[in-house]
């Protein structure tokens, strides 16, 4: 096995728990979904930056200490952490690429999982994951994640593009109930900054705990640790109080290596590839990897 087929391998088996994304979606041609070929969401959400950009959002979202306490109450991360990356990654991938029937499964499962996810977090606050302020906690945080690795960690997109990005990922936060959607980068970033709802709290030090040093294997352990500590440098300064981190040039500079590599290895999502079959697209093919290869 040479080193892009190993260092791939690496990173599939991560997200290879569970069920595979899009796997009908070429029953539902032309549909071009929330967002189609010309989107800004398919360019960004299609490059392994998006890697980083989900760890980003994990620490992110646990500033949050009802949304820490609904994750902590009721998550399997720990006992079941591939599980759990697997079924969040299959929602953002179909909430992005998939026919419209699609995202609306997609949307409608994810809301029936919420609804028993309610309790009181340990400042005495009673939470639902379905509350439309703490789903608007997640999914901008989300959004504002996945610009800020790609901003970080690819091609830098322009002003306009980044926030043709905020605009266009404001669409699943609807469909998710989410009434707090801003519409530009820069009002997406002030509105994560300046929330009055972060503190510190014990379910936000579990999580943070656990993802420093979750139970991978050695190999993907490594490369892991190189992307979280990339992904923690990208975080605002302004919530170093709470996050106790630095923006370190030095693991910027580590993640834009390692995903550099993972970009050679696995090139473009093969959601993307399959997204642009099913509406009859031209791209070119060697620039992805398809569902079917073997890694």
């Amino acid at each position: 096995m040479t080193l892009q087929e190993r260092l791939t391998a690496s990173v599939v088996k991560l997200f290879s728990e569970g069920d595979q994304p899009l796997t009908d979606t070429h029953l539902y041609p032309n549909d071009p979904g929330l967002f189609g070929p010309d989107s800004v969401s398919w360019k960004v959400m299609g490059d392994v930056s998006s890697f980083a950009g989900g760890v980003r959002a994990l620490l992110l979202q646990a500033l949050h200490p009802e949304v820490a306490a609904g994750v902590a109450d009721h998550s399997a991360y720990k006992s079941d952490p591939l599980g759990r990356l697997n079924r969040t990654s299959l929602f953002v991938t179909t909430a992005n690429y998939g026919s419209m029937p699609e995202v609306r499964s997609a949307v409608q499962m994810v809301r029936k999982a919420h609804q028993p996810v309610t309790g009181v977090s340990e400042r005495g606050v009673s939470y639902s994951a379905n509350q439309p302020p703490l789903a608007a906690w997640v999914q901008n945080t989300l959004t504002d994640s996945f610009l800020e690795a790609h901003q970080t960690f690819c091609r830098p997109l322009e002003q306009s593009e980044a926030d043709q990005f905020v605009q266009e990922q404001s669409k699943i936060g609807a469909l998710l109930g989410v009434v707090e959607l801003p519409q530009t980068a820069a009002d997406l970033r002030s509105w994560i900054v300046d929330h009055p709802a972060l503190a510190e709290s014990q379910a936000l030090q579990q999580a943070w705990d656990f993802l420093r040093n979750p139970p991978l294997n050695t190999g993907q352990l490594l490369g892991y640790k190189i992307l979280r500590s990339a992904a923690a440098a990208t975080l605002p300064q302004s919530l170093n109080h709470l996050t106790n981190t630095t923006q370190s040039r030095a693991a910027i500079f580590a993640g834009q290596r390692l995903i550099g590599s993972l970009r050679w290895a696995m090139k473009y999502s093969p959601a993307w590839k399959a997204a642009l079959d099913r509406c009859g697209a031209t791209y070119d093919h060697s620039k992805f990897r398809s569902f079917e290869d073997k890694p």
